[in-house]
């Protein structure tokens, strides 16, 4: 399990204010990280064939469960993680989906620390790592995403992780097809810490 601690206080000049919008990470508020263009970067590697594929077939396929069989999914996956045996978790981390944005995590060289795609009742379609559990659709990641609408964007506190002493923040948005109809959520976790050292480096 990752050990992540919320502040929201001045702790060894990292991060400091009360509030996210105040806070400072390497100099920048969490804004001026997590900016128009960040966005836009993360929405171009997201709008691929693969995801809306993966997304619609598994909306598809399941239809319309009830709060019950989302709770045995739920279960079935936290399960399987304490298991040596795990054909449920291994299927999700090996599907197309999941393949590519493992790829993506991979390529951003320590920016993206974790990605997860989930279809429209919050359920795991795709990610980049094991999560804690397969449900999402009672958290913010995706009841302020999917929750809200196309176009919806929202941008988590960001959080202390640990065991690498390094900032993150989730950013999430909603995932539409190609009319434009909302159809999931992605939640991509970006290396705060490292995004900071990179703007004042390169400037990007």
């Amino acid at each position: 399990m990752r050990k992540i601690m919320r502040v929201l206080c001045l702790l060894a000049g990292a991060v400091s204010g009360p509030a996210m919008a105040d806070q400072t990470v390497g100099g920048f508020t969490v804004d001026a990280l997590i900016n128009d263009r960040f966005i836009e970067t993360c929405r171009e590697w997201l709008e691929v064939p693969v995801l809306r594929m993966t997304v619609e077939n598994q909306n598809r396929r399941r239809g319309e469960l009830t709060a019950a069989e989302i709770e045995e999914l739920d279960q079935a996956w936290r399960k399987e993680r304490e298991s040596d045996h795990q054909p449920f978790v291994a299927a999700v981390l090996s599907n197309p989906l999941s393949t590519y944005l493992t790829r993506i995590q991979a390529r951003s060289l320590g920016l993206y620390s974790e990605i997860i795609v989930v279809d429209d009742v919050g359920l795991n379609a795709g990610q980049s790592s094991v999560t804690g559990d397969y449900w999402q659709g009672d958290e913010d990641k995706f009841t302020r995403t999917f929750g809200e609408g196309a176009g919806a964007i929202f941008i988590d506190e960001p959080e202390l992780h640990e065991e690498t002493a390094t900032w993150r923040a989730q950013l999430n948005m909603t995932l539409h097809d190609a009319a434009g109809a909302p159809i999931g959520a992605a939640t991509v976790e970006v290396n705060l810490t490292e995004l900071a050292r990179r703007r004042l480096t390169v400037g990007n």
